[in-house]
């Protein structure tokens, strides 16, 4: 489970950073590409959206670790093996963003959220289940 906790953790930070971008602070040469300082609407709302993301994304690593029982087996198992894939992904499109900032920071955040998200998928962490 303390992969879980790790990648929860991850997220949350994450989630209060595109809040305050959503919210118009002036924080956006570290995300989506860089090229605003302060995000357009569009880009305010994919902010919002993405906090959205980030709690699906936890409470499915949750489930799939056997902490909470929302989603069946099967979908936690390959979900996480998608979570994975787009975690992994995200590290090629923010080391090829124009934005230095973004480089510098979400490259690093999003390795350990491929690397959190591969053990969860593994099932490294998963609760022991009474006999």
């Amino acid at each position: 489970m303390p992969f879980a906790v790790a990648l929860t953790v991850v997220l949350a930070l994450l989630a209060i950073f595109q809040l305050v971008l959503s919210l118009g602070a002036p924080l956006g040469h570290f995300a989506w590409g860089g090229q605003h300082r302060v995000l357009p609407t569009k880009l305010r709302i994919g902010s919002a959206v993405s906090i959205l993301i980030y709690a699906l994304i936890a409470l499915i690593a949750w489930d799939r670790v056997g902490a909470i029982d929302v989603f069946g087996d099967t979908f936690a198992q390959i979900a996480m093996w998608v979570i994975f894939a787009y975690f992994a992904l995200g590290i090629l499109m923010n080391a090829i963003s124009r934005s230095k900032p973004e480089r510098y920071t979400m490259v690093p955040v999003t390795i350990v959220l491929t690397v959190l998200s591969f053990f969860i998928a593994m099932g490294y962490g998963e609760l022991a289940m009474a006999i």
